[in-house]
Parts: C-alpha cells; sequence; structure tokens
C-alpha cells in the first residue's frame, strides 16, 4: 500500500504541473464567469434592498434613523469577520510554521486558495451572525440609568439591562473564534504528523500554540463564571424569581469556586506543556468538568433541597421582599392608588339619578356583532370591509358620549374575479374611504345601531374633510400613485368618483433606475414596463400601519389594537408602542420575553399619507431615553401632541391586561401572606353566545367614588381564586391631566358580593328570562348574550348585559334586550331604561 505521505505528495506536488488540457482551462473559465456572476447578483440584491430600504426611511423623514442601523450593523460586520479573520488566519500560518517539514505546505499549494475562502466564508459567517447584535451594542454605548440599585451587588439597574448583556455578547463572540481556531489548527498539525515519516514526538512549541488557543478559552469560561454571578440575580432557583437563599449562598461561592478552579487548571495546562505531559492535560480537563457538576450543580442543589426548603419562609423572606418590590416597579404596580369600596347590596334611586350620564353610556353594543352589523349595512360595495370595531369617546352636541367607530378599509381581495387586474390592484383601487360611528346604547326600533357617521361620503353628527384610507389594518398591497390612472374614490349612483392622491410621503419612482429597484425588491415586473407610471408617480408600501410602525422601530413592541381617531376632518390612527426587556432584576416574568414593560410611545399615522409621528409619553423610562439617544430624529416630546388627538388617549388593554394578571398575585405586599398564597385574585368568566370565557376589560364612562365629573376609564373585576364572589376591581384613567393613573377599589371582604359568574348563573335560572331565549332559539335564530358589564354606581355595583338576536342563516345582528340585575333583582326589558325601571 502506497504510504501517507507519498500520497500527499502526490496529491500537493510542490513542483509546477504541466499546463492543463484546454477542455479543462475552458471549464474553469465558464466555472469562474458563473461564480463571478453569481457574486454580482448576490451583492446587488443586497445593494438593491439597502437602497430601497433608504428610500422608503428617507420619505418618511426617517432616513438616519435607517443609515444609524446600517451603519452599526456594517461596522460590527466588518469589526469582527476581520478580527476573526486575522485571527484564525495568524493562528494557521503560525501552526503551518510549527509543524514538522513533510515536504510539502498546505499554505503554498493547491490548498491554499480553498483555506483562504473556507476561512473567509467562516468570517462572513461570524460577521453575519454578529451584526443581529447591533441593538444590544447601541445599548451598551447609549444606556441610561433607571435610577436604582439591586439590593444584592448594589449595581445600577442599567447595567444588566445594557451592559451585561452587551459583556456577554462579546464573550460568546471571542469563544466561538478562540474554539473556531483551534479546531482549525489541531486538524493542520493532525495533518501534519500523520504525513510525517518516520513519526516524530509531538514538539514543545506546538503544544505551547495548542496549549495557549485552550489558556485563551479557559480565560472565557473563567470570565463567564463571573457573569454568571451577576445573572443570579435572574435566577428561577428559589421560591421566587430572582437570587434565593441557594443561589447567594451556596450559588456565588460555588461560581468563584470554578472560577478559581480554571485559573488552577490553566496553570496545570502552563505546566503539562513545558513538561510535554499531555496525559496531565487531559486528566486536569476531565478533573475540571467532574468539579464543575459537583460544585456547580449538585452543591446548590443539596443547599435548596436540605437546608433552604425545611425554613423555606424564614429564610427566602428577603428574597420575597425583593420580588415583590421589584416586579411592581417593573410593572407598574407600585403606582396603583388603593382604596375601599362599600359594595353595597343594591344602588338606590339616587344613584341613578346622580349617575345619568354613567347611566347613558353603559355600552350595550358589543364590538363582534357590531362589526356585522356594520359590514351589512354600511359596506356599501363588496369591495368595502369593517375589520375591527374601536371605543372611543367624543364631546358630540356639547355632551359626552362613549361610541363605536370602524374604519371603512378596502380589501381589494374581494373585487370580482374579472376585476382582479393589475391596474386595478396597484393603481385604481388604492384605498378605503371613510368611517361608521355609533354610540355605545343607542338602538334603533328595529334593534339596529343608531349611526351618528355613516355612508359615502360620510355625512353625520362629525365632519370628515379627508375620508380617504390609504394606510389602515388592512391595507397589506402596495400601491401606486400619481398615475396616469384615475383612483376610484367612491360610487355616486350608477357613476364612481375618481380622485388623485395629493401626499408626499410615497417613493418617488419616476426614474428607470427607481423602477427597476422596485421592481425586482417587490417582485412586480409591471412596475419597470407600465406606461401609466410617470415620472411624477410615487409608491406606497408597508401600508399596514402595524408593520409601517414595526418597521421603523423594530425595538418598540406594538399593540394588538391599533384605534381610529377623528380629528379635525381628518382620519389618524393611534399605535400604543411598549418598551420591554427581560433583564430587569427580580422582577417576575411576565411572558419569556418581558419581566419589564412600560407603554412610553404613542405613535400617530395619519391614515391618508401615511406620516408617522413618535410621541415620548414616558420620559421617565430608561429604556426610551436610550432609544431617545440612538435616533434622536425618531421622537417627538409630547408636549407636542396635539390638543385635538390627546383628547382620544386611551390607556392600552394590552398593558393593562399585563398589569391586571401580575396583580392578582401582587397586590400582596406582606412576604409571609405572598408565600402562603393567601390573597390570590383571579378574572371572573361570563357567558358569550353560549360559552364561558374570562372577562376582558372594558372602557366605561362613569363617575369615581372621589370624582366630582364622569370620565373614561379602562376597568375590570376580580374574585378570589376559586370563587366566584367579586373582590375588587381595577381602573385606568384616561382623560386630561388623570391619564395613565390606576385606582383598585377594594371590596368588603365580611360579606358577599355577586360576582359575574354568580350573576351569570342567576340570569340561566330566571324561568322568564331563559323561557323568552330558548323561545327564541327555537324559532330559526341565534341568540348571542354580550359582554356583561359591571358598572360601581354610588357605593354598590349594577351588572348590565345586552342579548342579540341573529338569525341562523346570517341576518342581521339586532340588539332585541338588555338584562339588568342588582344584588337579587333582576329585569330582562327591550331598553335598557325600561330593565333599570324594573328592577328599581
Amino acid at each position: 500500500m502506497e504510504p501517507f505521505d507519498e500520497q500527499l505528495k502526490r496529491w500537493f506536488p510542490e513542483e509546477k504541473q504541466p499546463s492543463q488540457p484546454k477542455r479543462g482551462r475552458t471549464g474553469l473559465k465558464i466555472f469562474s464567469i458563473v461564480a463571478i456572476l453569481v457574486i454580482i447578483i448576490i451583492i446587488a440584491n443586497s445593494v438593491k434592498g439597502f437602497f430601497s430600504e433608504w428610500l422608503w426611511f428617507d420619505s418618511l423623514g426617517y432616513g438616519e434613523v435607517y443609515s444609524t442601523i446600517i451603519e452599526a450593523r456594517v461596522a460590527i460586520f466588518f469589526a469582527v469577520a476581520i478580527i476573526v479573520y486575522l485571527f484564525i488566519m495568524g493562528n494557521l500560518i503560525l501552526a503551518n510554521r510549527l509543524a514538522p517539514h513533510t515536504g510539502f505546505n498546505l499554505l503554498r499549494s493547491r490548498a491554499t486558495l480553498p483555506i483562504f475562502i473556507g476561512v473567509a466564508v467562516i468570517c462572513l459567517i461570524f460577521g453575519l451572525v454578529a451584526q443581529g447584535g447591533w441593538m444590544t451594542v447601541l445599548q451598551y454605548f447609549h444606556g441610561q440609568p433607571f435610577g436604582i440599585t439591586d439590593p444584592i451587588f448594589d449595581r445600577e439597574l442599567g447595567f444588566y439591562v445594557f451592559s451585561l448583556p452587551y459583556l456577554e455578547l462579546i464573550r460568546s463572540w471571542l469563544l466561538a473564534m478562540f474554539i473556531t481556531a483551534l479546531v482549525a489548527i489541531i486538524f493542520l498539525y493532525l495533518f501534519s504528523y500523520l504525513a510525517k515519516r518516520p513519526r516524530e514526538a509531538v514538539g514543545r512549541s506546538v503544544l505551547g500554540h495548542t496549549g495557549g488557543l485552550f489558556i485563551g478559552i479557559l480565560a472565557l469560561f473563567a470570565w463567564g463564571y463571573r457573569l454568571n454571578i451577576w445573572n443570579m440575580v435572574f435566577s428561577p432557583r428559589g421560591v421566587v424569581f430572582g437570587a434565593s437563599y441557594a443561589d447567594i449562598h451556596a450559588g456565588i461561592p460555588a461560581q468563584w469556586a470554578l472560577l478559581v478552579i480554571v485559573i488552577l487548571l490553566m496553570i496545570l495546562i502552563l505546566f503539562a506543556v513545558w513538561r510535554r505531559r499531555i496525559r496531565l492535560f487531559m486528566f486536569g480537563i476531565g478533573g475540571w468538568i467532574v468539579l464543575a457538576i459537583i460544585v456547580g450543580l449538585i452543591y446548590p442543589g443539596i443547599v435548596q433541597r436540605f437546608q433552604v426548603q425545611p425554613n423555606e419562609l424564614a429564610l427566602e423572606t428577603p428574597y420575597i421582599e425583593y420580588n415583590i418590590e421589584y416586579t411592581r416597579n417593573a410593572f407598574g404596580l407600585n403606582n396603583i392608588e388603593e382604596q375601599s369600596f362599600p359594595a353595597d347590596e343594591m344602588p338606590t334611586r339616587a344613584d341613578i339619578e346622580e349617575n345619568e350620564v354613567t347611566i347613558d353610556n353603559i355600552r350595550l353594543w358589543d364590538h363582534r356583532p357590531l362589526k356585522d352589523t356594520y359590514n351589512q349595512l354600511q359596506s356599501i360595495r363588496l369591495y368595502y370591509d369593517f375589520d375591527d370595531v374601536d371605543i372611543d369617546r367624543y364631546t358630540i352636541d356639547e355632551q359626552y358620549r362613549q361610541v363605536m367607530l370602524s374604519a371603512r378599509e378596502l380589501s381589494a381581495e374581494k373585487l370580482t374575479g374579472q376585476a382582479q387586474t393589475w391596474v386595478n390592484r396597484q393603481l385604481q383601487f388604492t384605498h378605503g374611504y371613510g368611517a361608521v360611528m355609533s354610540p355605545v346604547n343607542e338602538i334603533s326600533a328595529e334593534g339596529l345601531p343608531s349611526l351618528i357617521l355613516m355612508d359615502i361620503p360620510p355625512v353625520g353628527d362629525l365632519k370628515v374633510d379627508r375620508p380617504e384610507i390609504y394606510f389602515g389594518e388592512k391595507t397589506d398591497n402596495h400601491v401606486i400613485v400619481k398615475t396616469n390612472t384615475e383612483e376610484f374614490d367612491y360610487p355616486k349612483g350608477d357613476d364612481n368618483v375618481y380622485g388623485q392622491w395629493e401626499g408626499d410621503n410615497g417613493v418617488d419612482i419616476g426614474t428607470f433606475m427607481r423602477r427597476l429597484v422596485y421592481a425586482w425588491q417587490l417582485n412586480d415586473f409591471n412596475i419597470l414596463i407600465s406606461s401609466e407610471i410617470t415620472p411624477q408617480s410615487q409608491l406606497l408600501y408597508y401600508r399596514n400601519i402595524q408593520e409601517r410602525v414595526n418597521h421603523l422601530a423594530p425595538f418598540l413592541k406594538l399593540d394588538n389594537d391599533p384605534y381610529l381617531v377623528i380629528s379635525e376632518g381628518k382620519l389618524y390612527w393611534i399605535q400604543d408602542a411598549y418598551t420591554i426587556t427581560r433583564r430587569y432584576p427580580y422582577s417576575e416574568p411576565y411572558s419569556r420575553d418581558i419581566n419589564y414593560i412600560r407603554n412610553s410611545v404613542k405613535v400617530v399615522i395619519d391614515a391618508y399619507d401615511g406620516s408617522v409621528t413618535f410621541y415620548v409619553i414616558d420620559p421617565d423610562d430608561a429604556l426610551i431615553r436610550t432609544y431617545e439617544s440612538i435616533f434622536p430624529v425618531l421622537f417627538t416630546p409630547m408636549d407636542e401632541f396635539p390638543d385635538t388627538l390627546r383628547a382620544h388617549l386611551r390607556y392600552p388593554e394590552g398593558l393593562f391586561n399585563i398589569q391586571s394578571a401580575m396583580y392578582q398575585s401582587y397586590h400582596m405586599r406582606d412576604a409571609r401572606v405572598f408565600y402562603n398564597k393567601e390573597d390570590l385574585w383571579a378574572i371572573p368568566k361570563e357567558v358569550y353566545a353560549g360559552n364561558e370565557q374570562l372577562i376582558e376589560p372594558y372602557y366605561v364612562i362613569m363617575r369615581l367614588p372621589s370624582a366630582q365629573d364622569e370620565e373614561f376609564l379602562l376597568m375590570l373585576p376580580f374574585t378570589p381564586v376559586n370563587k366566584n364572589n367579586t373582590i375588587g376591581w381595577l381602573a385606568a384613567r384616561c382623560d386630561g391631566e388623570h391619564y395613565g393613573k390606576l385606582l383598585a377599589y377594594y371590596f368588603p371582604k365580611e360579606r358577599l358580593v355577586y360576582g359575574p359568574s354568580q350573576i351569570e348563573n342567576r340570569i340561566q335560572q330566571d324561568t322568564v328570562i331563559t323561557e323568552q331565549l330558548a323561545l327564541w332559539s327555537r324559532g330559526g335564530s341565534r341568540v348571542i348574550r354580550g359582554n356583561l358589564l359591571m358598572i360601581p354606581l354610588g357605593k354598590s355595583n349594577l351588572y348590565v348585559e345586552p342579548v342579540f338576536l341573529q338569525a341562523d342563516a346570517g341576518g342581521l345582528p339586532e340588539l332585541k334586550r338588555v338584562i339588568v340585575a342588582a344584588d337579587d333583582k333582576i329585569a330582562m326589558s327591550p331598553t335598557l331604561q325600561e330593565s333599570i325601571d324594573a328592577v328599581f
């Protein structure tokens, strides 16, 4: 059999090879041309993407935002890629010099180019992965203080949110680089020693090179143990989230011990290299692994099981107190003003008369059947659609009224088959038109909503001068405006009214180069060849408002429910945005990504021209101040928020849901009570459309017990866990200077206060009501019991539930009855007032 070194010499000869046959040279040329073309296409595709994105950001006035992101990504990519390339190639060159001479040189043979290319590919991968951490790097350099220190290490919380993730990121990059270099030189050394004839012992220089890289890896592990000590504030080991007794008294000493062990192992490796004792090196690695398991895992587990668990409350009390304090702060629960509420058995007639505005604004219409009704009454044409129904308040005829409204958006996918042309979808049917609005409590004689804004063009109690909706919740396709094709505005009798977009926030595509770029970017060849496009034409894309906001500020978490606002004759969308982190010390996580949240930003999107403005509503939030430092042109102070829009700010349901979920446990502030779970709360259940579900937070206009006037609130009742009686309710204020204030009202614990589930049971047990509902159900109709609302009145509570009737064949949902309950009295009548009169 041919010796291995002879095979290597045959595979990688050092002498000059004879010229390749002509066919071989031709094949090489073809391969080179194809490779060059592929590289050009990849580069052109990347440049095209960067260029089109910059045009879009710049059209909205946020080109600097995109430049900041790209500059950070490019800088990180090249910095990491170059450092890794130099490090790996430097080690390979050193290894090639230190390796035994075998008559050939891997770095001076046919293998040289593949090696350089392979290392380059590895470095590109490193760079691509690293640039994904651009926000972590920017947060580190721009991080703002929270003004709070942690109770264990006395470090400012900004260190854990901004600095520690950056240090962990740097460590992970370095560790991956050292391991890659170590693997590369080991392969080269093995290659060299296997090819050497006769075989020779591994030299001290080779061992020193390999050991040096391994020592570098161990140093990074030691650094990791040091970082793990700080990460104890995120430990899930104890009875609550955060460092526990076992973490402090066993986990931290264990990490210090492991750090010392690694340092001793590094000294052992130096000794093994000097004495050329590879076996000693292997024993050291094995001992480290065993000690890491014993010291790092088993020892803290033993302390937890045999020292902590038998004395858990006594030992964990300080750490439970830390968890309560920091969780309440992270979710804004420490700002909740807590009061007692008498919850008398029955409202008085005086309570009804004194709270007339509250009674007149009790929401009878449920958004789900109301959306169906809007679509059947006001969609006007097949291609219009009402996607969502929002709740807000307006002053109409000098009356403060709670209303429900919905945007009439265009659903291009609903155009008939023959109308599904490129011209129709991209040039002509470009926008929705107008909105519908109705009071929450008014119904017509037929059981339908009483519309105060309707039809096309919009008519009603509110003036809408600019009803076109180019940007909304259903606008998912791109369109081109200012073309030779007139845009469809709205139907008028047998004719249609056409117009043209007059905004200036689109992307100019008047030049051939821009049309080429976007034809490629959007995979729409018609953009390039259509004769309808003029030098003045503009492209509108990212028209879905949530996609639009998320693309501008991907570091903000968006609320699920943007809502429509009519202000000064124009349509706007208000999108609530949150700053979140999962690295707030000691705070109990709500989900995997959230253990701190603030509604720091209100985003206003013009439904017509698509302009987006980010208003900072909570300047005390360290996260939003950090983002302001990174992107100074993106954010606008709340002082510049228009007063006409400020009057329609709502406390967001998403944040309220999270705070409500955390408050169920964290209203308890005594560590012993918290540990024993003595006063856990739950969200009550209701029956909706025949199915049991958790009650959702609901907006109401009512007068708080300590207030003089009615105001717009978001509220939710609570019950004790595994019980059905009401224990209290939480409210978020939305109006004026009180915006954002949270109030919790506690009911007396010494007597029963009926809860929503108990009211639902009483409704089902009322023979008059059940007989009527059963009769309707047998008549080919579907009975829909809407949301059950608990309305505080004076010192008591009133429960109201609407009943809708809808034909099984899909008819209009009609509001037929209103159920009112108070204490042990219950009534169902055609109107709210009749039901109240029956109860009282």
